[in-house]
C-alpha cells in the first residue's frame, strides 16, 4: 500500500514539476496537505533523484489522495442538464416568436407593394399639373387612388388587431409609403383649395381614424416638407405657361408653412432635415417671384383705396 502511494506521490511530482517547476511541487504537497522532509536547495536539480528523496508520511489525512473525486459528480450532472432543459426551452419560444413576426411581416409587405404601385400611379397623375393639365382632370384621376390607398390601410389596420400595442414594432415597414401619400394628398388639397391639409383631415382621407392605427405626427410633418419641395418646380413651370400671378399666389402659403414649422423643437435627423431644405424652397420661390415683377410680368396690383375713390 504504502509502495502504490508513493508511485502516486512520485506521478503527482513530476506533472507539476514539468507545469510549473519546483513551486509548484511544494505548492501541490502544501495543499494536499502532505508534509514533505525540508531537502536543500541542490537536492530539486534532478527530477530523477527527487522522486527518490521524496518521503511522504503517510498519515490517516493521506487516504485524500484516493478518495478525492476526479470527475463531475451525479449531482452537477442533473444541474447542468436541468439548465440546458430551460435553455431549451427558452430558444423555442424565441423561435415560435420569430416565425410568428416573420409572418405578420410576410403579410404587411404584400399590402405595402400594392400601396407602392397605387402611389406610383398617382404620382404620375399629378405630374401632369406640370403640362398645365386642367386641375379638376388631374384631381379625379389621382382620387381613384386615393380610394385604393384608404383600403389598404384598412387591411393594415386588421393585421395590426392580431397583435395590439405592437404598432410601432412594425411601422417601419409602410413609413415610408404613408410619408410619401400624405405628401401628394396635401399637393393635391393645395390645389383644390389653395390651403393647408390639416393632420385630422389627412387621417380622414386615408382611413386612419382608429386610435389604435393613426396617422404618426412625424410622417404627416414629413408629408408636409415633400409638398413644398415640389411647390418650386410647379410655379417655375406655370410662369414658363404664362401664369405670371402664380408665384405671388404660391408665396404666402410657403412663407406661412416654414414660419409654423419653426414653431417645432424638432429632434429627429431625418425630419430637421427635411424641414432645412423648407427654407431653400421657400428662396427659390421668392427668387422667381422677384423675377416675374422686376420683369414687369406680374398683374399690378390693386390699391383698395383707389377702387373706393373711384
Amino acid at each position: 500500500m504504502r509502495l502504490f502511494a508513493t508511485k502516486v506521490v512520485t506521478a503527482a511530482v513530476a506533472a507539476n514539476y514539468r507545469s510549473g517547476g519546483i513551486p509548484a511541487i511544494i505548492s501541490s504537497f502544501s495543499r494536499s496537505n502532505i508534509p514533505l522532509l525540508t531537502l536543500p536547495t541542490a537536492s530539486f536539480l534532478s527530477l530523477s533523484r527527487l522522486r527518490f528523496l521524496c518521503i511522504p508520511f503517510l498519515r490517516s489525512r493521506s487516504s485524500f489522495l484516493f478518495s478525492r473525486p476526479f470527475c463531475t459528480s451525479p449531482l452537477t450532472m442533473t444541474s447542468d442538464s436541468g439548465a440546458g432543459e430551460l435553455m431549451e426551452k427558452q430558444f423555442e419560444e424565441f423561435k415560435m416568436q420569430l416565425e410568428e413576426s416573420g409572418g405578420i411581416r410576410d403579410r404587411i409587405k404584400a399590402v405595402v407593394m400594392e400601396m407602392e404601385s397605387s402611389i406610383r400611379l398617382m404620382q404620375s397623375s399629378i405630374l401632369l399639373v406640370h403640362q398645365s393639365l386642367p386641375i379638376p382632370q388631374i384631381l379625379e384621376r389621382a382620387g381613384v387612388q386615393i380610394s385604393v390607398l384608404k383600403e389598404l390601410y384598412q387591411k393594415l389596420a386588421w393585421i395590426m388587431r392580431e397583435c395590439p400595442g405592437q404598432y410601432y414594432r412594425y411601422h417601419g415597414d409602410w413609413k415610408s409609403e404613408t410619408q410619401n401619400a400624405v405628401s401628394l394628398i396635401a399637393f393635391l388639397h393645395w390645389l383644390e383649395t389653395g390651403s393647408l391639409l390639416k393632420h385630422t383631415e389627412a387621417e380622414e382621407k386615408l382611413g386612419l381614424v382608429s386610435s389604435e392605427f393613426d396617422l404618426d405626427i412625424e410622417d404627416y410633418l414629413v408629408g408636409l416638407c415633400f409638398m413644398s419641395n415640389e411647390m418650386p418646380r410647379y410655379v417655375v413651370n406655370r410662369v414658363t405657361a404664362g401664369d405670371f400671378d402664380c408665384p405671388k399666389k404660391v408665396l404666402p402659403f410657403i412663407t406661412d408653412l416654414h414660419a409654423s414649422f419653426r414653431m417645432l423643437n424638432l429632434r429627429n435627423d431625418f425630419l430637421r432635415k427635411k424641414f432645412d431644405s423648407l427654407k431653400y424652397d421657400v428662396r427659390r420661390i421668392e427668387e422667381v417671384f422677384y423675377d416675374v415683377k422686376i420683369r414687369g410680368l406680374a398683374a399690378p396690383a390693386t390699391d383698395p383705396n383707389q377702387e373706393q375713390v373711384s
